[in-house]
Parts: structure tokens; sequence; C-alpha cells
């Protein structure tokens, strides 16, 4: 067991609150008032989420957009963020793209905190969003015989992480500055039976879901799509690197989605593997995971 999975099997015991979803969700759901509040929490270290060097203007349009993403699979109406930040070097370029980015997302900030320390610089941010359907989607409501769906390419991401790292001139937009997909999600929260975004790898996530909705995922790696410039031979790897923030979900039999998306699998009942891919349990590491 990771050194991240038994700190949240920890802290379950202490989020005893119904808006915590037992910390197996993307989001706390609140309801608050009339309205009920979606609450998500992202962090970001240099040298594990971005690189060393990097301009800090896509690290800040990350921070914001990777977070929204969340909301996004609640189909939440973003509402305003909360930064943390430590303080160094491109601190005006980061603000500059914290401010591209709330522009592009029409989100505004509310407040934060500011630290300085030695080290890698580790940041955070805090989203808030209004949910626009009830009940809000979670990840556990998928059933045998769902269609499995997911709205666009994974691997963009992994290959412009390879294009910056490498200095190829090649187009490094997918990992830079991703898209959190807030339309579609809001489009779909009414009419899916789960849904969550995937960001730690296709393969892990969908273990996810079918983890929290007690089925097996069956994927056809063929009907999976990937960026048209990527060989055949790395779509496995693809499946299991993340940060594509596209959305993964379930919908009941002969149900259409209302947004462009690909049918990539089935919901079965359970066995003894959450995840299949043509049939097979997939070998290794499904996918991101801290240590």
């Amino acid at each position: 067991m990771s050194k991240e999975i038994a700190l949240i099997e920890a802290l379950r015991a202490l989020a005893l609150h119904p808006a915590a979803r037992g910390l197996a969700d993307d989001c706390a759901v609140l309801p608050f008032g009339g309205e009920t509040l979606v609450l998500t929490h992202d962090m970001m270290v240099e040298g594990v989420h971005w690189l060393p060097g990097q301009d800090m203007a896509d690290v800040a349009w990350k921070l914001v957009a990777t977070n929204l993403s969340d909301l996004a699979a609640k189909g939440a109406e973003p509402v305003g963020v909360l930064v943390g930040y430590t303080l160094g070097d491109e601190d005006a370029r980061f603000v500059d793209g914290l401010g591209d980015a709330l522009q592009a997302f029409a989100v505004p900030l509310l407040g934060g905190d500011t630290v300085s320390a030695n080290g890698p610089r580790s940041l955070g941010l805090t989203a808030l969003g209004r949910a626009t359907c009830a009940p809000v989607p979670g990840r556990n409501g998928a059933k045998p015989g769902d269609t499995l769906w997911l709205t666009g390419p994974v691997g963009a991401a992994m290959m412009g992480f390879e294009a910056l790292r490498d200095g190829t001139g090649a187009d490094s937009a997918a990992f830079r500055r991703p898209t959190p997909r807030l339309a579609e999600g809001r489009a779909l929260a009414p009419v899916t039976t789960a849904m969550m975004d995937v960001s730690d790898g296709l393969l892990i996530d969908a273990a996810r879901m079918a983890q929290a909705s007690g089925v097996c995922l069956a994927i056809t790696s063929e009907a999976v799509p990937f960026p048209p410039a990527m060989p055949s031979s790395r779509q496995d790897e693809a499946m299991r690197w993340g940060d594509d923030y596209e959305l993964l979900f379930t919908l009941s039999p002969g149900i259409t989605p209302p947004v462009a998306a690909h049918c990539i699998g089935r919901a079965q009942a359970p066995t003894s593997s959450s995840v299949v891919v043509d049939g097979a349990v997939p070998h290794g590491k499904l996918g991101y995971m801290h240590d």
C-alpha cells in the first residue's frame, strides 16, 4: 500500500461529515441554504507536477484548470478560488498566468495565502463551485450494462510534456495549459450515472470509478481516442500517463450523451479486477500514484 493510500485510509476516520463523501470522490458536496456547494483542493509541486524552470504563467494556469476540472466532474459552476503560493522566482509571471486563467474560465480570485520556503516549491488552490443539478454526480453510480464514455483523447499531455522537457518545439499546450470540461460537465450531470475527470491516467481512474460503483469497467482499446500523431505502440502508456482532464462517465443503456464523446466500453458485473482492457486484466501500475 502506498503512503498516499495509507494516509487517505487514516483520514477517512476523521472525514465523517456526509459532504466529504467518504473521501472517495473528486469533491466535497455541501448543502448550504438553498444551494449545494461543491468544493475541491489540489496541490502541485515543482519537479513533480511541473518542470524546474518552466514558465510560472503556465504553472498558474494549470493550477486553476486542474481544480476546475474536479468541479466539471460534478457539473458545477465555478464560484471562486483561493490560492496558496510559495514565493520564488517569476512571481510576476505567476500573477500573469493566474489572471489569464481566471479570465478564460470566468472565475474570481477570492483570497488565499503566501509563504516562503527552502527547497522545491509547492502550490495549492481551493476551488468553490455551485451545483447545477441534483443529485450531484459521483463516482459511485455506474451499474452493470451502463455504457462507458470519454469526452476526448488521452495522451496529448504525455506528448506535450515530452516536447517541453526535450525542447523539440512540438506543441506542448495540452500539458502546459489544459482545459477543464466545464460546459460538458454541466450538460452531462443530469443524465450520467457516474462521472469523474481523468487526471492520473485513464486506467487508474476507471478502476477508481469501478471500485466506487461496485462494477468492473471493460474498456475496448481501439475505441479509446488518442492524438493523431501518437504511434500505436504508445497507446497503452497513454492510457496510464494522466494529466488529460477529459471527463470519464457512464450512461444508462440507450442514453446518448448530450456532448461530443467516445463510447470506450461498458460496465459489467463485478469481478476480481475492477478494470479490464480488451478482455484482459492490465498488468503493472495503472496510472500515477504518489509513493
